[in-house]
């Protein structure tokens, strides 16, 4: 019973992560473009990898697509159902995809490539699925490379890059366009944007950053608790900054 509360209590909580990334300023804009670098005609097929509670599947909809969502956590899809139950969503592995070979004319995943075991056999998978002249779009953060306003600059580092361990592939983002070459995708181009946070709402953020830390030993539990507790007041004053750049490629099949 503890553990399945554990599960669904971390499964609230990255949504509320998520839904919070989405709705951060800029978010909008950013899932626009990488519509654009897609460009699908309409009712072509389009995948999104890794989607999550569904945001992008309907807003790819919207646009005249056949959208189609896969993810691998049930909590996931269950909130995406539940929020759109119009939609065409599938539990399935970003590796073993439920569509047949050049049945799309578009892929896409966001913040997905830094947990997946393999992101090139992800991606040999992309080639299999997608149709010649198929477009393929990775957005992604880069973990190793946050930028948060601190006076404890030596103590801010070791939380980012103590953070970004913890991750399977932290600076997979900064890979997109050779991944994609190495794939034998053609046209490819690479944009990175930078998300800026400043209001109160990203303090679970840095909060959870320090806890991570902490919880690996790079950081001790004072220096957590200082460091958090800087960052609330800078929140309370107007004065909190995080910026992350958000790497965004795209390649042609």
């Amino acid at each position: 019973m503890p553990e399945t509360h554990s599960a669904h209590t971390d499964a609230e909580t990255l949504i509320r992560a998520l839904d919070a990334a989405e709705n951060a300023p800029g978010a909008a804009t950013l899932r626009a473009r990488s519509y654009e670098l897609l460009r699908l005609s309409t009712g072509a097929t389009v995948v999104d990898v890794g989607c999550g509670t569904g945001r992008a599947v309907a807003e790819l909809a919207g646009r005249g697509a056949r959208a189609v969502g896969v993810d691998l956590d049930p909590a996931m899809l269950a909130a995406a159902r539940d929020r759109f139950p119009e939609l065409d969503l599938r539990a399935a592995d970003a590796a073993d995809l439920p569509l047949g070979a050049g049945e799309a004319q578009g892929y896409r995943a966001d913040k997905v490539y830094h947990v997946l075991p393999d992101p090139a056999a992800a991606l040999v998978e992309a080639r299999r699925v997608l149709a010649p002249g198929g477009r393929i779009v990775l957005l992604g953060q880069d973990w190793d490379t946050m930028v948060i306003d601190s006076d404890q600059g030596a103590l801010t580092r070791r939380i980012v890059h103590a953070r970004a361990d913890t991750i399977r592939h932290p600076r997979v983002a900064r890979a997109y366009r050779n991944l994609l070459l190495d794939a034998g995708f053609r046209e490819v181009e690479l944009e990175v944007h930078t998300m800026v946070f400043t209001d109160a709402s990203t303090l679970p953020l840095l909060a959870g950053h320090a806890a991570a830390a902490c919880n690996t030993g790079a950081i001790s539990d004072e220096e957590a608790e200082g460091w958090v507790g800087e960052q609330t007041r800078r929140a309370a004053a107007g004065r909190l900054l995080l910026a992350v750049p958000m790497f965004l490629a795209a390649g042609t099949r």
